[in-house]
């Protein structure tokens, strides 16, 4: 097993559309579509040995420490459970010292817990000279999340997370397939000149926006159903835009996707700004937005052409809103272990 230091880094990912349709008792009837595509804001975990049997997890945003012996049961108690239960499941043989740290706060909207999971799964596996797929990386730590934490959500932020890059996340009970959309450089820089990544002010709390949703489908609310179908046939129909190089296509369909996203769930921007967000966004020149994971807070992403930003930008902030700055990135989750670099591969 190495000595030496592994840091690992796992992309966060902007959804255009779809999201909620990669749960299982979705597209285990329907199947399920997402676009998404990573950025460059990460969550990062380094890894270092000890020569003892202690566990020591470090949070750098969060401020908080956790230690215990390499033999014992973590308490999961909402402190570090995410790092815990990697390690707990991928499994290390001596001890080790963990750093986290993520470019979004939890409840952001862009997928940062599974990003800080699939950081943390990925360093444990470059540290133990471990080889996985994409595939296999993305499913361990969906495993973590919902299946050992028990927390409510999808498929496509691990999926994200592991593969990188620009995709059609397709779901169906058998497989998940990810396709990358081909959209060339020239496109790609348009799209990004035209979207604004906006804070709202305030994360997510643990609203049960998520278990809504799902108690909504089971209860067979029309609404619901619509909007979801919707979002699905939207993935495909953004895809086909970007493809053709029609950008503010895809711009007019992000307020489409808003709308059926309240369809399916009408409670994602209760006890928020969002709305007035949205409102004052269209009135300064935006086209189009939509919230970025499941509601509740976190980022907007408002689609406006370069010569109304300004307006847009001016609007938003008088209403307390702030601009991050970012840029799609082409890569998923990999480690540097000394002078190599450890990937999965995309198989």
């Amino acid at each position: 097993m190495s000595d030496v230091t592994v840091k690992a880094a796992a992309p966060l990912r902007i959804s255009f559309v779809g999201g909620g349709t990669d749960f299982p008792h979705w597209y285990d009837l329907h199947g399920g579509a997402v676009l998404c595509a990573t950025i460059d804001h990460h969550a990062e975990a380094t890894l270092r040995p000890r020569d003892d049997d202690r566990i020591r997890i470090r949070s750098l945003d969060l401020h908080q420490i956790v230690q215990y012996r390499l033999h014992e049961s973590p308490e999961y108690d909402g402190v570090m459970d995410l790092p815990k239960a990697a390690i707990d499941r991928v499994g290390v043989h001596r001890g080790v010292d963990v750093e986290v740290r993520c470019d979004a706060p939890p409840g952001s909207g862009l997928g940062g817990s599974s990003a800080v999971v699939t950081a943390v799964v990925g360093a444990l596996a470059a540290f133990a000279g471990r080889s996985l797929t994409a595939g296999e990386l993305a499913r361990t730590s969906y495993a973590i999340e919902r299946e050992d934490l028990g927390i409510a959500g999808g498929w496509q932020d691990q999926y994200a997370a592991a593969y990188g890059g620009f995709n059609l996340l397709e779901f169906s009970p058998e497989r998940v397939d990810v396709k990358p959309v081909r959209v060339g450089p020239e496109v790609l820089r348009r799209l990004r000149a035209n979207l604004l990544l906006c804070y709202t002010g305030q994360v997510r709390a643990n609203l049960g926006l998520i278990d809504t949703q799902i108690r909504l489908f089971r209860e067979g609310r029309e609404e619901t159903m619509q909007g979801m179908k919707q979002l699905q046939a939207m993935a495909y129909e953004m895809r086909d835009a970007l493809e053709s190089g029609d950008v503010d296509g895809l711009g007019e369909m992000l307020h489409e996707a808003y709308e059926s996203k309240k369809r399916m769930n009408p409670h994602i921007a209760e006890g928020t700004r969002i709305e007035r967000l949205f409102d004052a966004a269209r009135r300064a020149g935006a086209t189009g937005g939509k919230i970025c994971g499941a509601g509740g807070g976190g980022y907007l992403l408002v689609y406006c052409r370069e010569e109304r930003q300004t307006e847009v930008r001016a609007a938003l902030e008088r209403l307390g809103g702030t601009f991050a700055s970012f840029a799609f990135a082409p890569s998923g989750v990999e480690a540097q272990v000394g002078d190599a670099v450890w990937r999965p591969s995309r198989r």
